[in-house]
């Protein structure tokens, strides 16, 4: 589909910020992200009806949800960061990477000041994005009632792990998802209550 390389091309060209992912002393792991200004102005001719919209699925540790639509497709990132506007630019960056555009190789660490931030200097010289075209994008699944029955009784689970203070547990549950099925939802939410009543 030419219009979807044409976006692709877009996403690829607004890729010049760096997302901290976590930080271990001296050292920060980070991921390429879009600039939302060159995203925005490269998206513009791509597609002007281009959205974006956040969501803060949890504050310590920071988690956020980024929803992209393009060209009437929209797909979800989710991911977690340092702060929490790094925790927006990765769920950003993993929205992209559902529409084809990710980081080739392993995601690489640099040295990191409390003050300044991670030092991406020797990174920016290098993108690294790949240069072929992706692959067409798969068709959103359907929606299941099943499905998002079992994702919101999780949710709940989740935001009971919240209001007693294990949000980091909560988060680990969050970053693996809902499961692909009504059973491996299932699954999860047993875990989930095994937790809270441990």
């Amino acid at each position: 589909m030419p219009e979807f390389d044409r976006v692709r091309e877009a996403l690829r060209a607004s890729m010049s910020a760096w997302a901290t992912l976590e930080v271990r002393g001296d050292q920060a792991r980070v991921i390429p992200a879009p600039d939302l200004n060159q995203m925005a102005l490269h998206l513009e001719t791509a597609d002007p009806h281009w959205s974006l919209t956040w969501a803060c699925d949890s504050v310590q540790p920071p988690v956020v949800r980024a929803r992209l639509t393009l060209l009437g497709v929209t797909r979800e990132g989710l991911s977690g960061g340092h702060t929490l506007d790094d925790a927006k630019w990765a769920a950003l960056a993993d929205a992209a990477r559902t529409f084809g555009v990710a980081p080739a190789g392993e995601i690489p660490w640099v040295e990191y000041d409390a003050e300044d931030g991670p030092n991406t200097s020797d990174l920016d010289e290098v993108t690294p994005l790949p240069t072929a075209p992706a692959a067409a994008l798969p068709p959103e699944p359907p929606r299941d009632p099943q499905m998002e029955k079992a994702r919101d009784h999780i949710n709940d689970l989740l935001e009971q792990l919240k209001a007693l203070g294990r949000g980091k547990e909560a988060t680990r549950f969050v970053m693996r998802g809902y499961g692909e099925t009504v059973e491996e939802s299932r699954a999860i939410y047993k875990e989930i209550q095994a937790v809270l009543k441990s």
